[in-house]
């Protein structure tokens, strides 16, 4: 069976389907409450398909961050808890060969310097003092992920993106550039999150697999995943 045809990929997306229907229609708890089965359901199904654990574990911190971000008083922990996410899918994009792809595409780490640096100068006047210092290192992690990411694989680094936009909506939403209590903005955010976890760990579980069938040896953490066919990318 395909892994794209798992039950815990179907009841992620219909976990999402819910919860942005319920985003739009602005209905407390429930929407908090399917908000956090996103990221458990993929975290499920990661494991079904015995990917990597440090995947598993970026999407149970994506998890706590979903939570926390729902609870009043706990906005840093939350921040704190994508931190530690994005710190896992650096580490694992780095032992699957970043580093070099980052030296051979120097572009990408440029490119994404500047729309972070032009992320932050669009917020900063809106920002609290005491969000400012946790927003520039948030954005370096997002940034660096979003790097790695795309200097191993498309359709991770798609993901990276995403999470990078959908994060930065977040942030704009914050320092009023947009409204805060929009709906529509909401669902916009939740959107490209869900579809960021979806491509993040969908481009990892199947690229690890196809890795581990021509020889590809995971236990060595300086070890590239191999070049593959243009088509099966």
């Amino acid at each position: 069976m395909s892994s794209l045809r798992s039950p815990w990929l179907a009841a992620f997306g219909v976990a999402v389907v819910v919860h942005l229907a319920l985003v739009l229609a602005d209905t407390q708890p429930w929407d908090s409450i399917t908000k956090c089965l996103i990221a458990p359901l993929l975290v499920a199904w990661v494991l079904e398909q015995r990917g990597p654990r440090i995947l598993a574990l970026a999407l149970v911190f994506c998890f706590l961050g979903d939570l926390f971000l729902e609870l009043d008083g706990l906005f840093l922990a939350g921040m704190a808890a994508f931190a530690a996410a994005h710190v896992c899918l650096v580490t694992f994009f780095v032992r699957r060969g970043a580093l070099e792809g980052l030296r051979r595409q120097a572009w990408i780490p440029l490119a994404l310097l500047v729309a972070a640096v032009g992320l932050l100068v669009w917020v900063w006047p809106g920002l609290d003092a005491d969000l400012r210092v946790p927003v520039v290192v948030y954005a370096a992690l997002l940034s660096t992920t979003a790097a790695t990411a795309l200097a191993v694989d498309l359709r991770a680094g798609v993901g990276a993106l995403l999470f990078l936009f959908s994060d930065g909506l977040i942030a704009a939403r914050i320092a009023g550039r947009f409204p805060e209590d929009s709906a529509v903005g909401g669902f916009v955010v939740m959107l490209t999150y869900s579809l960021a976890l979806f491509f993040l760990a969908t481009a990892i579980v199947e690229k690890e697999a196809r890795s581990l069938r021509s020889g590809f040896d995971p236990t060595q953490p300086t070890d590239c995943w191999p070049t593959m066919p243009a088509g099966v990318r």
